[in-house]
């Protein structure tokens, strides 16, 4: 990563890592919890967090391997709090019992991390009857932040803020032409594996830019904000040979490593300098720029109406 070493207005740049960015940050008191927290940047924010001082809630797929990235944080850092709970973002039923179980535990909650996500799938139907990714990236995401949002609110009140983080991509700059394809959203005809990346990447940053529109609006004391970790070699990749193979013969010069890949995340979640800040997207822990569709307000208010409603009309919905 030594090509992207310039240091941005935050001090930080594309080859900080996320104990750099949070280096002197004390996040005791604080609870968070971090989707496809089990593998990748999701492993490293959780262990970062975990590292200063935030109680950690893993919300992973798969429970084995969850416990196992638990144990081996604790081994690093006997003084972590950190647990494992089950969430498969692709069902809807998984997410409220997952909500519904972190409820009961009476936790609070002051940092919730959407970072789970799949890339550049065949075509393939969730449990619930929708497209894989935009289910798994943005839907499943969209409803646990929904059911979560009462008890980040009660957290909030009196205290530190609320933050609420999308983890988001570049690659939603190249979404389907029509950005989100409501009428289409099912149809295999037409069907791009990555422009629906995009598309659920795009979806990421809108609903984090209505979220923070309501949630000012309404004057909580809660951010939303979207990012782009960066191209990082992790096995979001695992389903196009041809992004396998470039990483592997290019990848030293341009491809963050999983600790630098995790720092914007990291950033956002829990440095200073982000405190009141909301509707932003990051990348590289600076400020960058969005697409235009990223950036319109209607096409924003549009995903909102119309994710509740396919939530609602999900055969398998309970």
């Amino acid at each position: 990563m030594w090509l992207f070493s310039r240091k941005g207005a935050s001090g930080f740049s594309a080859s900080s890592t996320a104990e750099e960015v949070t280096q002197g940050i004390d996040g005791t008191g604080l609870t968070a919890v971090v989707t496809g927290a089990s593998s990748g940047i999701g492993t490293e924010t959780a262990r970062v967090l975990a590292l200063r001082g935030v109680h950690v809630v893993m919300a992973v797929k798969n429970m084995t391997t969850g416990r196992e990235v638990k144990e081996t944080i604790a081994k690093r850092n006997p003084n972590a709090k950190i647990d494992a709970m089950e969430l498969d973002l692709s069902s809807l039923a998984s997410v409220r019992k997952f909500a519904a179980d972190f409820i009961s535990s009476g936790l609070p909650l002051n940092i919730l991390i959407n970072n789970a996500g799949i890339m550049a799938t065949p075509f393939m139907l969730s449990k619930d009857g929708i497209e894989l990714q935009l289910a798994t990236n943005h839907v499943g995401h969209f409803l646990l932040t929904h059911l979560l949002l009462e008890t980040m609110k009660k957290t909030a009140q009196g205290r530190t803020e609320g933050r609420i983080v999308n983890v988001s991509s570049r690659r939603h700059k190249f979404s389907y032409p029509e950005g989100i394809r409501f009428n289409k959203i099912n149809d295999q005809s037409g069907y791009n594996s990555l422009s629906a990346y995009g598309q659920s990447k795009l979806a990421n940053v809108l609903h984090a830019n209505e979220l923070a529109r309501r949630l000012k609006e309404d004057e909580v004391a809660i951010t939303a904000n979207s990012l782009h970790p960066g191209a990082i070699a992790t096995n979001l990749f695992r389903h196009s040979n041809l992004i396998n193979g470039l990483v592997g013969l290019v990848g030293k010069y341009v491809i963050k490593n999983v600790e630098q890949g995790a720092a914007t995340t990291c950033y956002v979640a829990l440095h200073p300098q982000v405190t009141g800040k909301t509707g932003l997207y990051f990348a590289d822990s600076n400020v960058a720029e969005t697409s235009l569709q990223a950036n319109d307000n209607a096409l924003a208010r549009k995903l909102w109406d119309f994710t509740f409603t396919l939530i609602n009309n999900c055969p398998n919905n309970t």
